[in-house]
């Protein structure tokens, strides 16, 4: 007879996890916002926006790995930058 495994509990899918913004919402930075690396033409560890600035969620999105929320988010007219939800709050 053989033995069934279960896989590891963070193997299984996580259930998505619904946004607690909106698009059109407008929120402030929580945290200073550095390049983690993905930000274009930018220096990793440059920072892209001082925590308190006021934004506008311009688009909702979900990370497909994690099941959770990604907000982008316009700082300014030219800056655009992906947020998680501890990152950022209403404004």
């Amino acid at each position: 007879m053989s033995e069934i495994t279960k896989p590891p509990l963070s193997a299984l899918p996580r259930e998505p996890r619904l946004p607690k913004f909106d698009r059109g919402q407008r929120v402030t930075a929580a945290v200073d916002l550095v390049n983690d690396g993905s930000y274009p033409d930018m220096p990793e560890n440059a920072l892209l926006v001082d925590g308190g600035t006021e934004g506008e969620i311009v688009q909702v999105g979900m990370h497909t790995e994690s099941n959770t929320p990604v907000y982008m988010v316009e700082f300014s007219e030219t800056r655009v930058v992906g947020c998680l939800e501890e990152e950022i709050a209403p404004a």
